[in-house]
């Protein structure tokens, strides 16, 4: 059994209109939502082996507050280029490759290429994974490479304003 959690990156700065978009930070809600959703993982008991994030510095950060979390160290976080801006292959290709020793992956990312893998998984459908939601599939396979055609089960979708009146 595998298990995959896709994660979209945190709340991101747009105050500085100079900065790249691979460049932009975390802001306030951002810094706050991470380690919130982090510890909600955590309290559900999901066992995450690694955590594979875009290069862009946003979905780096989020990447990091969970591993710390996890008390990982931020060095054993896998960088992956073709995270950024992603579209269903890339996640299909970063899934794929992943180490046969590992039972769960967490996907660190962006909109819309996340919320159209999430939709290609299982039955299950949602219009979009807000910044920092948590969209959880496990399935039934031994080897990364057979996940694309192994039985799925949606785990679970949780978000940071996910039963909140805001």
């Amino acid at each position: 059994m595998k298990h995959l959690i896709l994660v979209r990156h945190a709340k991101s700065d747009w105050g500085n209109p100079e900065l790249d978009d691979i460049d932009r930070p975390l802001n306030e809600r951002g810094k706050k939502d991470a380690p919130a959703m982090a510890r909600r993982l955590l309290d559900k008991k999901i066992k995450i082996d690694a955590f594979i994030t875009s290069p862009a510095k946003r979905a780096r950060k989020t990447a990091t507050v969970f591993a710390s979390a996890y008390k990982k160290d931020a060095d054993e976080i896998i960088l992956r280029d073709e995270l950024y801006m992603a579209g269903s292959t890339a996640f299909k290709d970063v899934v794929a490759t992943s180490d046969d020793s590992l039972k769960s992956i967490a996907i660190f990312s962006h909109n819309p290429g996340i919320t159209d893998y999430a939709n290609q998984l299982t039955e299950t459908r949602i219009d979009n994974i807000p910044t920092c939601g948590v969209f959880c599939v496990k399935a039934d396979c031994s080897s990364w490479k057979d996940f694309a055609t192994a039985k799925k089960e949606f785990g679970f979708f949780d978000y940071p304003k996910a039963g909140s009146k805001d």
